[in-house]
């Protein structure tokens, strides 16, 4: 027992420290602005510009931070406003944001909140719906290319003003799987979609790059069985669905797999283009790290797999009353919870998935000479 105890302790420090140590070492990269793309897990304020009656854009969202709505889907920051600080650059504001600052020093987030890799036509030929938005990893690209327009005055100027500049391309993709699995496709028939997911943005971190992007991080997909939504939704009394941690093996499977082809799309575009750094954004793993060492990070083990804003089930978690909604009610201590609305993280743990991030892509910046 008391060896048990030190090894815990030790385990406690260590995750202490390493969450101290990365506040602020991006800093070292001295990035003068950062571009997102992305989907509900980055967007600070598009989606409620598109669709002012989302409740993302009202409270319980951001009640945390800033103590109103600004459209972040958490109850507080989000990864890229934890990466952003790390960096020292202010927070990112949305690109349809009339009031945003977007000048150098800064940089632009682009993302929306149930966007998705491909194309809405695309996903509709395959009888796929996106019920948020119409926005795709295209028209990302396109208000990304409109932007450039406004600040460069040829290509050599933009990747003289692009080459400090921090990229994240991602997590994008994980709605396309999330649509078609809850409209019914099976696991073997969205597992056909994978490839065309990776492929959309493969050709996005090479559209970036030719375009002046220097450093890009492309961040892969959650660990999706682990999360109140899908085991809400795809609940079983097969014990054998389940591994060690609760999770649904199948759908983590899924996740594994698209992950695994994202890397190889990476690998391949470092062949590519031998003069970029293209690292990989490791959510699975850093998601899965949190909820293995939950209650020695201050989480509630009887809480880690519940949302705290939510209601119905064993998971607290019901798609036909969602957070935000008449009625539906908020846990008193977000902190003690991993997840937020069943679908998104507290911001809890969107810091402790930075911390874990910041600490394995570091060195893969060479932002040391």
């Amino acid at each position: 027992m008391a060896t048990k105890s030190i090894i815990s302790l030790f385990l406690l420090s260590l995750l202490l420290s390493i969450t101290s140590t990365n506040a602020h070492i991006l800093k070292t990269c001295a990035f003068d602005g950062m571009y997102q793309l992305g989907d509900s897990i980055a967007d600070t304020g598009n989606l409620i510009r598109e669709t002012p009656f989302t409740p993302f854009g009202r409270l319980p969202y951001g009640e945390d931070f800033p103590q109103k709505s600004t459209g972040r889907c958490s109850n507080g920051l989000l990864m890229i406003d934890y990466i952003a600080l790390s960096a020292g650059i202010p927070l990112l504001d949305a690109y349809l944001n009339p009031n945003g600052t977007f000048y150098r020093g800064h940089g632009v987030n682009f993302a929306v909140a149930g966007c998705t890799a491909l194309p809405v036509q695309e996903l509709a030929a395959e009888r796929i719906f996106n019920p948020v938005t119409n926005s795709s990893l295209r028209t990302q690209l396109d208000q990304f290319f409109t932007h450039l327009n406004s600040i460069c005055y040829d290509p050599r100027d933009c990747s003289e003003k692009l080459k400090s500049a921090l990229f994240m391309v991602g997590e994008i993709g994980g709605n396309d799987i999330n649509y078609a699995l809850l409209q019914g496709k099976t696991i073997e028939e969205v597992k056909t979609l994978v490839p065309r997911i990776v492929q959309a943005i493969k050709s996005a971190v090479s559209e970036v790059i030719i375009n002046g992007a220097f450093r890009i991080v492309v961040p892969g997909n959650f660990p999706i069985g682990c999360l109140p939504i899908y085991l809400t939704s795809f609940q079983t009394s097969n014990s054998s669905a389940y591994d060690e941690l609760h999770c649904l093996k199948d759908l983590n499977n899924l996740a594994s797999y698209q992950n695994e082809l994202l890397q190889q799309a990476i690998s391949e575009l470092r062949i590519e283009n031998p003069n970029s750094i293209i690292v990989y954004g490791d959510y699975f793993n850093s998601y899965k790290w949190i909820l293995e060492n939950a209650k020695l990070l201050g989480y509630d083990e009887s809480l880690t797999q519940k949302a705290c804003c939510g209601v119905g089930g064993d998971y607290n978690f019901s798609l036909t009353r969602l957070c935000g909604s008449p009625g539906v009610p908020v846990c008193s201590n977000p902190n003690k919870s991993m997840s937020w609305d069943g679908i998104h993280s507290t911001q809890k743990t969107y810091q402790f998935m930075t911390s874990w991030i910041l600490h394995d892509i570091f060195p893969k910046l060479h932002c040391i000479a």
